[in-house]
């Protein structure tokens, strides 16, 4: 798996998104530097378990529209004589 890269201003969003948390849930102010930091280490370190999450729910969707397509091919197929 490679490294997943977020663009500037995605990032910029997400550690906004950081410190309005810590802000309003602990009633921490969280700077900049701090912040950036910390998602970088979210990232790193819990990251692999939501990219894997996502993959194994794609699977399962992608299961899901097999099995319908299947039913529907087994639905026309034509009896043999």
């Amino acid at each position: 798996m490679s490294d997943i890269k977020f663009s500037l201003q995605e990032k910029e969003q997400m550690i906004i998104k950081l410190q309005k948390y810590f802000l309003n849930e602990l009633d921490s102010e969280l700077e900049q530097f701090d912040a950036d930091f910390l998602l970088d280490f979210i990232s790193k370190e819990m990251g692999v378990y939501y990219y894997n999450k996502g993959l194994h729910d794609a699977q399962q969707v992608l299961n899901e529209k097999l099995d319908t397509i299947s039913d529907a091919i087994y639905e026309i197929e034509k009896p043999l004589p």
